[in-house]
């Protein structure tokens, strides 16, 4: 009789079900039990690989989608990435307008996975026609038999990970997670974990992690849109000029906020104490939790899970590149140093 072979019908039947990882040497000295969701582990090296199977498939079984039809999206890099994935094997068309804040890895993977990139830029507001939200609505209105995601006013963005990262996070930790730390920019992620943990338990305290520059913190403590606080920052897919309706701000207990800086170097700080190879957000999330543990928020009995939400391979041409971290200012004279002698071995 011949033995069944054991393997996946594709790629898809990957998402999902990622590992947490204990953290150990970074978070050192801390009061607490300290846990990662890395998932970098996801096929498409990014937790966007969870809405965009989900957001299809309800859009498949509604009968918005057929095949042959074009996904259109507004993307920082991840979601593009996860959605021309998905596209390649079922069967759509993709197309995607990308914030030139991308690093240009990100884009050249876009391209790569046969999507059609449109580059916008970055530094505009958000009703500007060339701001690469309006460029996408451009794009769905005058493409026929095209689906617009629209993962930021897309509460099925909050649904596909209350369905799987939320039920994940509590069942790996059997339970006992106490804080939950992760970042905000659609606010799909956190606000979806926020939810189903909130439900199992009301106890557990949610933070969100946003970006100087960006206007999430104030407005969840004021409900007013200030535009004041927007001015340019670096961090990709983290922070936004324009609140989310994917964002469940009720879900979410208090936000923190981390600078351009301290979050590229918390990533490489990850690398060399971890192990763990992960994208910029991942270090803004890890920073935001070494300034709670500053502030004495944790005690022993306390067991924080921060998601990590994509990989380091999407920011070589950045936060891993030297001469890029020397041109933002972001290497002090001793970081310089060490690095030009290990040039020189």
């Amino acid at each position: 009789m011949t033995k069944q072979i054991k393997a996946h019908k594709n790629i898809l039947e990957l998402i999902g079900n990622t590992p947490l990882i204990e953290l150990n040497k970074i978070t050192a000295g801390f009061k607490g039990n300290f846990y990662a969701k890395v998932e970098a582990f996801n096929p498409g090296h990014s937790s966007k690989d969870r809405i965009a199977l989900y957001i299809i498939e309800q859009a498949e079984k509604k009968g918005i989608l057929k095949p042959g039809d074009t996904i259109v999206e507004t993307t920082s890099g991840n979601t593009g990435f996860s959605i021309a994935m998905v596209s390649i094997i079922k069967g759509y068309k993709c197309i995607l307008a990308v914030s030139s804040k991308s690093s240009k890895d990100k884009i050249d993977m876009l391209r790569t996975m046969g999507a059609q990139v449109h580059v916008c830029p970055a530094h505009v507001s958000a009703d500007d026609p060339r701001s690469y939200y309006e460029v996408a609505k451009t794009i769905h209105k005058n493409t026929p038999n095209s689906v617009y995601i629209n993962q930021y006013f897309n509460t099925l963005n909050i649904e596909a990970h209350y369905h799987s990262t939320g039920k994940e996070i509590w069942e790996q930790t059997n339970g006992q997670i106490t804080h939950l730390v992760a970042c905000s920019g659609t606010g799909g992620t956190i606000s979806g974990i926020a939810r189903y943990l909130k439900e199992k338990n009301s106890q557990v305290q949610v933070i969100g992690i946003d970006a100087y520059g960006s206007v999430l913190k104030k407005y969840h403590e004021t409900g007013a849109l200030d535009r004041d606080e927007i001015y340019p920052y670096r961090i990709e897919g983290l922070g936004k000029n324009l609140i989310p309706t994917a964002t469940d701000f009720d879900s979410i207990d208090r936000f923190v906020k981390v600078t351009d800086q301290s979050s590229a170097l918390t990533a490489r700080e990850l690398a060399t104490t971890e192990g763990l190879f992960v994208g910029y957000t991942s270090g803004a999330a890890m920073q935001g939790l070494k300034q709670l543990d500053q502030e004495g928020i944790f005690d022993t009995s306390s067991t924080i899970v921060v998601v990590f939400p994509d990989h380091g391979s999407r920011y070589m041409s950045k936060i891993y590149s030297d001469n890029w971290m020397q041109e933002q200012g972001f290497l002090d004279s001793q970081d310089q140093e060490v690095t030009a002698t290990s040039k020189t071995k």
